[in-house]
């Protein structure tokens, strides 16, 4: 975590039914970064542990939530269809983003 609230997570793109492009894409955070997450959110995660954040990937922003990974333990956080046509990220692309709880 950087002292600021904000994370770091960098990882392949997955989408979610591979045979559709146009489908949802998600990067997996998980281990030590997802636990440190869930602590810094705090009382504020949703009811069924979702987290607000806002999201930084290459000159991109925009505010979504962190979604729980029953799998992983950890959460998924989507990337919709315009952030990944103005980043050029198809699936499968290594991204890095910025997570500020």
């Amino acid at each position: 975590m950087m002292e600021d609230g904000s994370f770091i997570v960098t990882g392949p793109v997955m989408a979610w039914r591979p045979a559709d492009s146009a489908g949802w894409h998600f990067l997996s955070v998980e281990g030590s970064v997802a636990a440190e997450i869930k602590y810094a959110a705090l009382g504020r995660a949703s009811s069924f542990g979702s987290i607000r954040v806002a999201v930084t990937i290459g000159d991109t922003q925009w505010k979504t939530s962190l979604f729980p990974h029953k799998q992983t333990g950890g959460y998924l956080l989507p990337i919709k269809a315009e952030v990944r046509r103005r980043e050029g990220i198809a699936s499968d692309s290594e991204v890095t983003a910025r997570l500020d709880v």
